[in-house]
């Protein structure tokens, strides 16, 4: 298979399925496309049942070509990282790793369109993060909840605002940002640098306002980030965390016991806002991203130095700033489902805390005039006292 052939095996699969964000080529598998979450066959009609070892050794070939990096990365690590362009459709960050001694194909694909905070809805106050002039900011989440895309329109944002000097390093280059107001140069792991706490380390040398670091993989990294954030940069970064409480202690728990005090006031002072997403199943197909906003206050600071106590915890924190934009994930999805976005099932399947969120779900349905609990034919048993 020639990449003629591989570009036009592409091409076809996003043309069946124009909503895919994956695609997935597993021996034992059709070829396959991720749609709203759920992964379905595609191009059934090429008469391949099921991919052979041979088939997707000669994908994975095509895709690395002479990246000799990529190539002893695989053979020694079993997995490797690289960038696909499809000419005039399509960006993909491929993950290429071994499995029972045959060889499998993640490929996310990437907006070609730089997106912005308005036209993905998200909340106002994400703005805000844009107009900071230094320390750090987490976009969290689970593989594939959209963070990249929250750090893009941020940084978007930047571009649009302010003549700064940006620098990324990324893991590979996902959004191409123009040159706007803002002068970016983006850098690719393997192709520009050989590691995050290597890459942000030189960075802190290009005078740079603005670094973006692709993840915060290890202690080093995190190090350099704090000591970037206390020197006057705006840091933006992400976490594989499910909420702002789990940030803190992932961050907290890569040190040592003995440095954990130095670290908490590290964090305290220069963590600025945690922004944590989840992507859910849209009524009508689809997803559509919950978030959790947290910035940074006295009492948030308190908390991160000392620990969360009772009363003193980040989401009752995140509850009563809500009129500063902060909110917690329950809140984001009870108006989600207020909204008609999304089901009870699919709130109550999400929820940070599940009383909370069926609370808020029977409130709206009291307001719609609908039933709020199926215990139904209760009457007073009048013969009960008599006896």
């Amino acid at each position: 298979m020639r990449k003629a052939e591989l570009d036009a095996l592409f091409t076809r699969m996003l043309d069946e399925n124009p909503r895919a964000s994956d695609i997935n080529f597993t021996v034992g598998k059709p070829p396959q496309a991720e749609v709203d979450g759920l992964l379905k066959p595609a191009c059934k009609d090429l008469g391949v049942q099921n991919l052979t070892p041979f088939h997707t050794e000669t994908i994975v070939l095509n895709m690395i070509g002479t990246d000799r990096r990529a190539i002893q990365q695989l053979l020694t690590t079993g997995s490797c990282d690289v960038s696909y362009h499809l000419p005039g459709r399509a960006r993909f960050r491929v993950n290429v790793f071994s499995q029972r001694g045959t060889y499998s194909i993640a490929m996310r694909q990437l907006p070609t369109k730089i997106p912005s905070v308005d036209t993905l809805a998200l909340p106002p106050v994400l703005k805000q993060i844009g107009e900071e002039k230094f320390g750090m900011v987490f976009v969290t989440g689970a593989t594939g909840s959209g963070k990249s895309t929250t750090l893009a329109a941020i940084l978007n944002e930047i571009n649009e605002k302010h003549p700064y000097h940006v620098v990324t390093l990324e893991d590979p280059v996902e959004f191409v940002h123009p040159q706007l107001k803002a002068t970016f140069n983006q850098r690719e792991l393997g192709l520009d640098f050989d590691s995050f706490a290597h890459g942000l380390r030189a960075a802190l040398r290009q005078a740079p306002k603005v670094i973006l670091v692709g993840e915060l993989r290890d202690r080093e990294t995190v190090e350099i980030g704090l000591s970037a954030a206390e020197t006057g940069h705006l840091v933006l970064s992400t976490l594989h965390t499910m909420d702002a409480g789990q940030s803190i202690n992932r961050i907290i728990g890569m040190f040592d016991l003995e440095e954990e005090r130095l670290i908490r006031i590290r964090l305290a002072d220069t963590m600025k806002w945690i922004v944590s997403q989840r992507l859910l199943p849209k009524v009508g197909g689809g997803r559509v991203a919950a978030l959790e906003i947290m910035g940074n206050s006295l009492r948030v600071k308190e908390a991160i130095m000392n620990g969360e106590a009772e009363g003193k915890t980040f989401y009752e924190m995140m509850q009563q700033a809500e009129p500063f934009g902060w909110i917690n994930f329950d809140e984001y999805i009870s108006r989600l489902y207020a909204d008609g976005k999304i089901t009870e099932e699919t709130a109550l399947a999400y929820a940070s805390r599940r009383a909370i969120v069926k609370r808020s779900i029977d409130s709206v349905k009291a307001e719609r005039g609908e039933k709020t609990s199926d215990i139904e034919g209760l009457r007073m048993d009048r013969e009960y006292s008599r006896s």
